[in-house]
Parts: structure tokens; sequence; C-alpha cells
């Protein structure tokens, strides 16, 4: 997984040390206003907050509260980097706007500790997927299993069954045929379902309008995202949004796509991998830039 993009809302001096404590963990994008790092948020080219203590007034506590509100998934952390009589009553008050996590920089820990709340091996919609779907996929065979989690874990990036088959470094045409002869739905019909997953994930985040959402998965448009959804569901965006909550999303992906196919799915090597077949160096995920 690459690094993390947080946008900061920070004092000038605390800017550089922030950088440096991200390297290879995170990357920071500076908001000169708490305004500007939201919106940073909300364009999806940042899935944290970091606010300094020192920086954040009175003034500001409506829309800290709005944002936590708003991004319930999105991580806001408050750090504090120095000493600072009146840091404790700020902290007091960021906490009862809802903003829970609290670094002091100051400690030898805090670095290490700020580090650790953006560690986390895959999102959070992925990490909830792939725990429930386990069942299903539990004794498949290694290629099957990886496959599904390039489904789960890159399906906002990958738009098409093309893009995943060629980071699965595998022909598109031979991945469909192998699906195809298995009596299995398409890799097209996973992605397009696992796609609408982080849609419906997205949607919990009532600071999210449509068009936000079709950003963050990558379609050309509001529109295309509308089609693509009307297409699968026979329903707009909008009443997808309305009707369909993210567990009721991942309970049909999961009765629809893989409980009734599990019998199939032992047996299954999307890669065309047979037991005892160790010779095919070729094979194997592109991992350049894999969650």
């Amino acid at each position: 997984m690459g690094a993390r993009a947080v946008a900061t809302v920070l004092l000038q001096t605390e800017r550089a040390r922030v950088e440096a404590a991200g390297q290879g963990c995170f990357r920071a994008w500076h908001g000169a206003t708490l305004d500007e790092a939201v919106h940073a948020v909300r364009c999806g080219s940042a899935d944290a907050l970091f606010l300094s203590v020192h920086r954040c007034c009175e003034e500001d506590l409506p829309r800290v509260a709005r944002f936590v509100r708003e991004f319930p998934h999105v991580p806001a952390v408050a750090l504090i980097s120095r000493t600072d009589a009146d840091a404790p009553q700020r902290v007091l008050r960021l906490g009862a706007s809802g903003v829970h996590a609290v670094v002091d920089v100051t400690l030898p820990t805090g670095w290490h500790r700020l580090r650790e709340l953006l560690r986390e091996p895959t999102t959070p919609v992925a990490a909830q997927v792939l725990t429930a779907i386990a069942p299903d996929l539990e004794g498949v065979p290694p290629d099957c299993h990886l496959f599904f989690e390039y489904v789960v874990r890159r399906a906002p990036e990958f738009g098409t069954a093309c893009r995943l088959a060629r980071a699965l470094r595998t022909a598109p045409t031979s991945l469909t045929s192998r699906f195809l002869r298995a009596g299995l739905p398409s890799p097209k019909t996973y992605l397009a379902h696992a796609r609408l997953l982080y849609a419906a994930w997205f949607f919990t985040s009532s600071g999210l309008v449509v068009a936000d959402v079709a950003h963050r998965l990558e379609y050309s448009s509001a529109q295309a995202f509308g089609r693509h959804v009307r297409a699968l569901l026979g329903v707009t965006a909008a009443e997808y949004r309305r009707r369909v909550t993210f567990s009721a999303a991942l309970a049909q992906f999961r009765a629809r796509l893989l409980t009734p196919f599990r019998d199939r799915l032992l047996t299954f090597h999307p890669m065309g991998i047979l037991p005892g077949d160790h010779g095919h160096a070729a094979w194997g995920p592109d991992r350049r830039g894999e969650v």
C-alpha cells in the first residue's frame, strides 16, 4: 500500500516535523485553513485530518464537529506539539466536537503513535468486506483467494476487468474464459459489484454527494457513475444511496456472487495454476501500487 494522504491544519513550525514523521507512512497536504483541509478530504485528495491543538480556535469548533459528523470514517487527529497552558482546554473542546484521537508529540512515543494511527494494512471498507467474505473463501486455492483480495482491495482504481487482469499478470480473455468454463459470474461482474460496495460505504458519509463518490471511484462523471448503477441494479445513484446500506450491499454481494458458488470456488484456479504446478514464474500479481 502506498503512503496515505493526510490533510493538515498545523502551525508552520509543526509542518516539517509532521512530514519527517510521515516518511514511508503518510504524506501531508497542508491547508492554510480548516475549510481547505476539509475540501481536500471531500475531493478524495486526503483520507485523514490532522489538527493542531495550538491552531484550532473557538470559531473552528462548529466546523470540526460538522466534519466529524459528515465523515465518520475519516480519522481526525488532534496534535499537541508544545507545552501550552490552553492546550488541555482545547483538547476537551475538540473532544466535545467529536475528535477523540489526541497525540502528544512532545512525548518520546508521540510520533510513533501518530504513525501507528495511519499504518493500517488496508482501507476500512476493504477490511470489513474481506472479513465478511472470509467464510466463503475458506479453503479456496491461493490464486482464487488472491483474485478476490485484488478485487476487494483495488476496486476503486480498477474501472475495467482488463486493468484487473493486467495487475494480476494474466490475459483478460484467458481470465474471463476460466470463469465462464467454471460456471461463475465474470470477473467484470465481481469487479462492478465490488465498486458498488465502495459506493455504499462512501454514501454513509453525508458530506459526500454523488459527484464526490463518482470522483473517488474514478468515473469520468457523475452521469457515468449513475449509468453504471442503473445498468447493474435498475435504480438511480440517488435511489441506491437512499435504499441500500453498506451492510445490505455487503450481504447482497455474498448472497448473489459468493455463497451460491462456494463449491465451485473450492477447486477454481482463476490464474490457470493447477496443483503441483510451480513452474510459471511469469505468473503473479503486479505489486506496483498494491494496496
